[in-house]
């Protein structure tokens, strides 16, 4: 899905991989004709995509359907923190003892956190996001722990990245690699790199019960989380971020989508 015009190029490099559905709301000069050539791909326009950003400050009315045929009605999630003003520092208060994250986040950082953020609140809970240059780098959703959650976050950054490795150098993913000398060539390369999380940005849609589900990301090279706050362990959270040298900020709103 493109919120812009298709161009040959892009129609090119989409048309080289497994696709089944293209929606942009134009298709330029000769990108239609080379996106028909493939089987079975299903192309559509819709004009009004490019408008998208137009409501992303928008509520609307959300209904779910129930299992005895009634119908919760309610206002749609919109995330408060959209700039950086809104963003609160990560401390807290633990028997007496304050608590604060040292390293404030630098602007690249706080960029990451807020695209973040508003990339979370489309995402089902429980759910940790790796985000990097104001791209995801992997989404891990609908688990029961958040421990659990970044861990799979993390795997698929991995295998994302070895998939792109392996097609930037052979033309196909690292799943489809039956060699397993190319295999292993790959997965060190996505090692070395650190499966894309060097630097990224860790976000959480509700917070971290104990230090165990943050360290996930700072193991990885997370060097700054986005995180609602409240917990009872925030400061032990706080404390881990600080020996990772990690910046960390609190939103004050829990970003939980069912």
């Amino acid at each position: 899905a493109l919120n812009r015009e298709v161009d040959r190029e892009t129609a090119e490099l989409i048309s080289e991989s497994y696709c089944e559905v293209v929606v942009a709301p134009e298709y330029g000069k000769g990108s239609f004709d080379i996106l028909a050539g493939r089987k079975n791909l299903r192309i559509m326009r819709i004009k009004r995509i490019d408008r998208l950003a137009d409501f992303e400050n928008s509520r609307v009315v959300d209904f779910k359907s129930l299992m005895d045929g009634g119908v919760v009605v309610q206002w749609s999630y919109m995330p408060k923190a959209r700039k950086p003003s809104d963003l609160l520092p990560a401390e807290t208060t633990y028997k007496g003892e304050s608590y604060r994250v040292k390293r404030q986040p630098t602007e690249k950082e706080i960029s990451d956190m807020l695209f973040g953020w508003l990339v979370e609140s489309g995402v089902t809970s429980n759910s940790v996001l790796y985000v990097k240059n104001l791209a995801t780098v992997a989404i891990g959703t609908g688990e029961q722990d958040r421990v659990g959650v970044a861990e799979i976050a993390k795997f698929k950054a991995f295998r994302n990245t070895a998939d792109r490795l392996s097609w930037e150098k052979y033309g196909k993913s690292w799943l489809e690699c039956s060699d397993p000398e190319i295999r292993q060539e790959i997965e060190k390369a996505a090692e070395e790199i650190g499966g894309g999380l060097k630097g990224s940005v860790m976000v959480s849609d509700a917070f971290f019960p104990k230090r165990d589900g943050v360290e996930v990301g700072l193991k990885a090279g997370v060097t700054a989380v986005i995180q609602p706050g409240g917990s009872l362990n925030d400061h032990e959270v706080i404390q881990a971020c600080n020996e990772y040298d990690a910046a960390m900020v609190f939103t004050g709103q829990r970003s939980f989508k069912h």
